[in-house]
């Protein structure tokens, strides 16, 4: 599977081809069908070993953390981390979620699968700063969507950078000056 997922990472869905699927998994097109049924169905599973594969990995500190700054600084440095550490020589960089444009591809129902993973970060952001705002921990007068879209775009620009060569000391120092706006909006 991580064969698969890598390809779809890298090429995106239209330009993989079942061919390129095939040679990289070590099978035949027959059984590629008969364990997934579809290129579409064998996208969703990659996308399942993605998160499977890297969400401890960014999410865990962020979902630990005592405080919403805490958590938005951990979730900032882990994304760096995540985002450059490559496992394999060609193993992707940059976020398969947050650079996927599949739903672009002709494949709406691949896109919404996306979007959903997508939205799902942000609503995990908008949670934890609900909660931190109930506590006291942030004003009445912060945005809470506003604050937590700023959140999730530095982090899906740091995937852009990522993909485009930006190492974890360079995206570190945008998680750090990500957190330096956090403090002068929020008070720190």
């Amino acid at each position: 599977m991580t064969q698969a997922m890598h390809l779809f990472w890298r090429k995106g869905f239209a330009a993989t081809s079942i061919s390129d699927l095939t040679a990289a998994m070590g099978i035949g097109s027959p059984s590629l069908y008969a364990a997934f049924g579809s290129k579409e169905a064998l996208y969703a599973e990659a996308l399942r070993h993605y998160r499977a594969q890297f969400e401890g990995r960014v999410w865990g500190n962020f979902a630990a953390a005592a405080t919403a700054r805490g958590a938005v600084e951990a979730l900032l440095m882990d994304t760096a981390s995540a985002l450059t550490a490559v496992s394999a020589p060609d193993a992707p960089r940059g976020c398969m979620v947050t650079l996927s444009a599949v739903g672009g591809e002709g494949q709406a129902e691949l896109g919404a699968c996306v979007r959903a993973a997508r939205a799902l970060g942000f609503e995990t952001v908008v949670e934890r700063l609900d909660r931190a705002a109930a506590a006291g921990e942030l004003g009445a007068a912060v945005d809470i969507p506003a604050l937590a879209r700023f959140v999730v775009t530095v982090q899906g620009g740091m995937s852009l950078q990522a993909r485009d060569g930006a190492s974890r000391a360079e995206l570190e120092a945008v998680a750090r000056l990500a957190m330096a706006g956090w403090d002068a909006r929020t008070g720190g």
